[in-house]
């Protein structure tokens, strides 16, 4: 039975202002969840119909089938009804309702509304369907009345990761002098964090404290998440400090933040504070903290204040319990936390074969998850080939990565060339290492793979191809003296001093001070 340390002494008393916790309790009861954009009225023919013991989704849909059969008898549905309707849709996230709405809609009146183009465009951002949203926002003629199509777009971009492009957008919405609100700063500051530029970010914050959200909660909770994110913990502690009545997001963007910058105890004291304040942690605030924490006794004993609340199940915390006992040499633990969790998923397979990469029972593991129908993901497959490359299983990991590529339809990425590569290196096979770079990748190598090779030509002395993997080294990674170091021991190795003397200058003349 896993049993967790001693309690963590969260109850340990801090001085908090009385009169300030009641008014930070009062607010956050009379404060709703900020919505994506602000609420629009229910749609007026759901209302109406009165479908018996239906759901809500069946409701919409014979609602909608209605709707069809009334407009094909030439009733005219005007703008403010497919508007609602798209926004029922948005709201039951029923997008392919919403999708054949819009095929009822005719396109003189989606042209001419501009709620109505608003609405759809944010449903078909919302999917993921950016360049169907970018078109219908082109062909608006009076966009610029208001944020909301703006916003919707910059989201989209930003949660597909286009962060460029909802940069590129937020400016030219500057530029085009549309005025942004509340909701537009917590999207753009999103894609800031994403590119991880600081003057960027600089940049935008002068604008929000320029519109009058200097004070804004939601958009400050944003500012501590992109300070964080780019680099600057300092300033995101500043503008957490800002915030008066603080959130659960508030407390939980800064724990993680400081988990991320690798400052358990400044985060260990956010963590007390958050909960003297009334404010639980969130699963993925949980799960940052339980691996982030550096010391195992540490991270035992928040085990022990998670398993007090009962949440040791949840997916995402037992998934980061796995890999926190994993990472510390515990594979008791994990492997009783994975036999025993009511529920699994491809984070669960992956954290316990990645615990075992220098097992055999990576492969076991592989082979139960094949069992139960759980579909592997890319990450599966740089654990299993750097497991089949610890154990010398060449022939296994052949068998994987063409798996990986005929039965799953993965394309390859460096991360599994450069296991590839350690595979056949780690076994003696340089030649066949070095024709995976040379012949079998779709693109350059980079320094993972490169640095595989060099190794594994430091392990079995090989001189011709460890300097080929060097050199390479050299250009991609100039100021890593490691790479230096590595082409020095192959060279002492087989007694050629002079050239240990030539590589040894090269770092004097790089800066490095060699301590061979």
């Amino acid at each position: 039975m896993l049993t967790a340390t001693q309690p963590l002494c969260l109850h340990k008393s801090l001085k908090i202002n009385k009169t300030q916790l009641q008014k930070q309790k009062q607010f956050h009861r009379n404060t709703k969840p900020n919505l994506l954009f602000p609420k629009s009225s229910p749609t007026p023919l759901l209302i109406n119909h009165k479908p018996r013991n239906h759901t809500k989704l069946q409701a919409l849909e014979a609602l909608l089938h209605d709707l069809q059969a009334s407009i094909q008898d030439g009733i005219t549905v005007d703008a403010q009804i497919f508007s609602s309707l798209l926004e029922t849709c948005f709201q039951l996230q029923a997008f392919d309702h919403g999708i054949r709405i819009h095929r009822l809609i005719p396109t003189s009146l989606l042209r001419k509304s501009v709620a109505l183009s608003s609405k759809l465009l944010r449903l078909y951002a919302s999917i993921g369907r950016i360049e169907e949203a970018h078109r219908l926002f082109d062909q608006m003629s009076r966009r610029n009345r208001s944020a909301f199509a703006w916003n919707s777009l910059i989201s989209g971009y930003a949660e597909l990761g286009l962060y460029e492009d909802a940069m590129a957008l937020y400016f030219q919405m500057e530029e085009e002098g549309v005025v942004p609100d509340r909701f537009t700063f917590p999207r753009v500051l999103k894609a800031c964090g994403g590119i991880g530029s600081i003057s960027v970010g600089e940049e935008v914050h002068r604008h929000v404290v320029r519109c009058g959200f200097a004070d804004d909660g939601f958009v400050l909770n944003a500012l501590v998440d992109m300070y964080a994110k780019c680099g600057d913990i300092v300033k995101a502690r500043k503008v957490f400090d800002k915030i008066v009545c603080r959130d659960s997001v508030s407390w939980n963007s800064m724990l993680t933040a400081y988990i991320r910058h690798g400052l358990p105890l400044q985060a260990l004291s956010i963590f007390r504070r958050m909960l003297q304040y009334g404010f639980e942690p969130d699963a993925v605030a949980i799960s940052t903290v339980v691996t982030g924490v550096p010391s195992l006794k540490l991270a035992g004993q928040i085990h022990g204040w998670v398993l007090r609340r009962g949440v040791q199940w949840n997916l995402s915390i037992a998934n980061s319990l796995i890999v926190l006992y994993s990472n510390h040499g515990k594979l008791d633990q994990a492997c009783w936390l994975f036999d025993h969790m009511p529920e699994r998923d491809v984070v669960s397979w992956n954290s316990i074969i990645s615990a075992h990469r220098k097992d055999l029972k990576a492969i076991t593991y592989f082979s139960r998850m094949q069992k139960a129908d759980v579909l592997p993901d890319v990450v599966t497959f740089v654990s299993l080939l750097s497991a089949c490359a610890h154990l010398g299983l060449v022939k296994d990991g052949e068998g994987l990565f063409s798996m990986m590529r005929e039965d799953y339809g993965m394309i390859p990425s460096m991360e599994h060339y450069a296991c590839m590569v350690n595979l056949y290196g780690r076994a003696g096979l340089i030649e066949e290492a070095y024709e995976i770079i040379e012949k079998r990748m779709e693109f350059e190598a980079g320094p993972t793979v490169w640095g595989a090779l060099l190794y594994a030509c430091y392990l079995h002395h090989n001189v011709d191809i460890g300097k080929i993997a060097a050199e390479c080294l050299f250009e991609l990674e100039p100021d890593n003296e490691h790479n230096f170091e590595l082409l020095m021991n192959i060279y002492r190795n087989v007694g050629r001093l002079e050239d240990v003397e030539k590589v040894r200058k090269m770092m004097a003349d790089r800066g490095f001070d060699s301590l061979y």
